[in-house]
């Protein structure tokens, strides 16, 4: 294996951790709009006989800034969104509104706050996890490397340390998106 190539493969590995890390801190609910609240609701649509997400089968957008309005490609699919969006964990209310949906954000408590933020730190940690267990491999891979004959010593501390330093660089962006959205969160 190319040591180039294997530190590559890890960034990548811990640059996709912080992705989906952004992807579900967007579906945690600040009290703003944003269409990424709901846009991977899953909705059953009995008229197509299987599942969905709600951004495939919708346009959403945020006309006002506690305001969410969903307007359905097949009017026919409306029913079932509006269940789906009732039904998520979020606790918001749709209102049926011409061919679309109105769905209004209520302000959250500080209990509910509270709890947003405790999740968040678990999403961070779970980030965490995964950006060790990328780190593992690219040690691991590191040992094998200097096994077959491709690292020197020094060539495998040297790629020892640059997994380090990425492992470093990327546990501090999760951090930073941490507190961002917990600062975001706790802002009334």
């Amino acid at each position: 294996m190319d040591p180039d190539l294997a530190i590559l493969e890890v960034e990548e590995a811990m640059s996709k951790c912080v992705e989906y890390l952004q992807h579900e801190f967007a579906g945690v609910r600040t009290g703003k709009a944003s269409p990424a609240l709901i846009e991977n609701i899953d909705v059953h649509v009995h008229a197509y006989g299987g599942v969905s997400k709600l951004k495939s089968l919708a346009v959403i957008s945020s006309p006002e800034p506690r305001m969410l309005m969903v307007q359905p490609f097949d009017p026919a699919t409306t029913k079932d969104i509006e269940r789906a969006i009732r039904e998520c964990k979020l606790g918001l209310n749709p209102a049926a509104a011409d061919r679309s949906l109105r769905v209004p954000i209520p302000e959250l408590s500080e209990e509910r706050r509270r709890e947003m933020v405790k999740l968040i730190k678990q999403l961070a940690e779970e980030a965490k996890v995964r950006l060790r267990a990328a780190r593992k491999e690219g040690m691991d891979n590191a040992k094998k490397m200097k096994a077959a004959n491709t690292l020197t010593e020094d060539g495998q501390k040297d790629f020892e340390d640059e997994v380090q330093n990425l492992t470093n660089k990327y546990s501090k962006k999760v951090d930073e998106l941490a507190v961002a959205k917990e600062a975001d969160l706790m802002k009334v």
